[in-house]
């Protein structure tokens, strides 16, 4: 969701952005048991009222809702918004753009390749 969040960003003007990191697939094909990978700031959740009042939690797609529900146990008070909604995720976001099949797979255009593509390493001077 990093990269949608990072337009609704610059368009809203927001500066402070948090992450919260759910893995649900794993090796970009099969979708498995959910990781908590990084946990959102407690000082966020504090500052938010402990259950996330006025927080915007912005993802790309809401599958099967389990990482949505993860995100409601740990604030559940937050908007939730995705680019994507298949049926069964559709009850965990506050709003989406495009509802979808639960059998579509979607290709997100930074994702585009049909199978796993290691990241480019190192900066380029320019």
């Amino acid at each position: 969701g990093l990269v949608p969040a990072a337009i609704i960003a610059r368009e809203l003007g927001v500066r402070n952005i948090e992450t919260i990191c759910i893995a649900s697939y794993h090796e970009y094909k099969d979708q498995g048991e959910l990781q908590v990978i990084k946990n959102i700031s407690a000082d966020l959740i504090k500052e938010s009222g402990g259950k996330g009042a006025g927080i915007l939690v912005i993802d790309d797609l809401t599958d099967t809702g389990a990482t949505a529900k993860k995100v409601r146990e740990i604030l559940p008070d937050a908007h939730i918004a995705t680019v994507y909604a298949k049926p069964t995720g559709v009850p965990m976001a506050d709003t989406f753009v495009t509802e979808v099949s639960q059998d579509t797979w979607i290709y997100f255009p930074w994702d585009m390749e049909m199978s796993y593509v290691e990241p480019i390493s190192g900066k380029r001077d320019g």
